[in-house]
């Protein structure tokens, strides 16, 4: 298939689906996007529209189509189990947005069955491991230039939470991208979560505990803090310090210069996920086509076990916010598919 388009199915049409949808017509070579289903067929269609597309109401229609090579699901996470089986029976490449699935039971049936199918299919949507100043952290510590990690000290701040987000998706929705780039960044699992709440923002809605503090322990000793703020008022923020016995490094500093003028200091604060991360979500969706128009997988992204890995982590950490205890994570070995 190297020298066709990779036709792409696209299942989800909310925000990160007509993301995608845009992102593969206009800046992703070698795929174009045939089809797009969602149970809201007008929705559906206004994204089909701004790719020249199709729209579908169902989505396993769309996995099944014999001019679908490779599908990126977008739908949410209570739904993606049945359409993963239903492309790895397929036997289709697919770029997964997390969840892989919402939870480590269902994500290992998904495993169970990449492995039976005897190749590697899935990828999971972590894209900080495709951003430039994730990747320049990664080298430093995989290099030793900081000497051995001892802690990371970690921020995720949204401007506002949307309605009828809670308590349990501050760690399901956003602080399972710390789980994950903790450990790419490291090396190393994940075995244990505590969370503490204190005060709360007055801007929450009523219910929501925010923010909280999600402290994270690694098979390496490593200590991991995460300050999770999802109305913080101000701005996207995502930041990452490493510190080593030879030096820190920090990323996720505001965008553009800092400027100092007429007694005041400061810059620009990018406005949500999409300004702070759009190139690495474009570098992921092109190396995920490459990848799957050479029949391979990008094996530096992340695959079903690290999904699996962190939906442990997430469970581990609603656990933790339940109890107020350091919540241990429970994982099975890893098999040797995924090594």
């Amino acid at each position: 298939m190297t020298n066709q388009d990779l036709r792409v199915g696209l299942v989800g049409a909310g925000k990160m689906g007509a993301d995608h949808a845009l992102r593969i017509h206009e800046r992703i070579s070698g795929a174009r996007l045939v089809a797009v289903a969602d149970p809201d067929l007008d929705r559906a269609q206004q994204v089909a529209d701004t790719a020249g597309a199709r729209a579908q109401q169902d989505p396993f229609e769309v996995i099944a189509a014999s001019d679908v090579d490779a599908v990126v699901i977008a739908s949410p996470g209570v739904v993606h189990e049945p359409l993963l089986l239903a492309a790895i029976e397929r036997g289709v490449p697919v770029l997964c947005e997390k969840p892989l699935t919402p939870d480590p039971k269902s994500s290992l049936r998904v495993l169970e069955a990449e492995e039976a199918r005897g190749r590697r299919l899935v990828q999971v949507g972590f894209m900080r491991r495709f951003d430039a100043e994730y990747a320049e952290l990664k080298r430093l510590l995989d290099t030793g230039e900081l000497g051995r990690p001892l802690l990371l000290h970690c921020a995720h701040r949204n401007p506002t939470a949307p309605p009828g987000f809670t308590s349990q998706m501050m760690i399901f929705d956003s602080v399972v991208h710390e789980f994950d780039a903790t450990r790419w960044l490291l090396g190393q699992e994940l075995t244990a979560v505590s969370v503490r709440a204190g005060r709360s923002t007055a801007l929450a809605a009523e219910g929501l505990v925010d923010p909280q503090v999600v402290s994270i322990e690694t098979t390496g000793g490593v200590l991991v803090d995460v300050e999770i703020f999802v109305n913080c008022g101000f701005g996207y923020q995502v930041r990452c310090e490493a510190v080593g016995e030879r030096g820190t490094a920090l990323i996720g500093g505001d965008r553009g210069p800092v400027l100092h003028r007429g007694g005041q200091w400061g810059g620009a604060i990018t406005a949500d996920f999409r300004d702070r991360f759009g190139a690495a979500f474009d570098r992921e969706v092109q190396r995920w086509a490459d990848a799957a128009r050479r029949g391979e997988v990008d094996r530096a992204a992340a695959s079903a076990w690290d999904g699996y890995a962190a939906a442990a982590a997430c469970e581990a950490g609603v656990q933790a916010q339940a109890s107020g205890q350091r919540t241990e994570v429970e994982l099975v070995d890893r098999p040797d598919f995924y090594a």
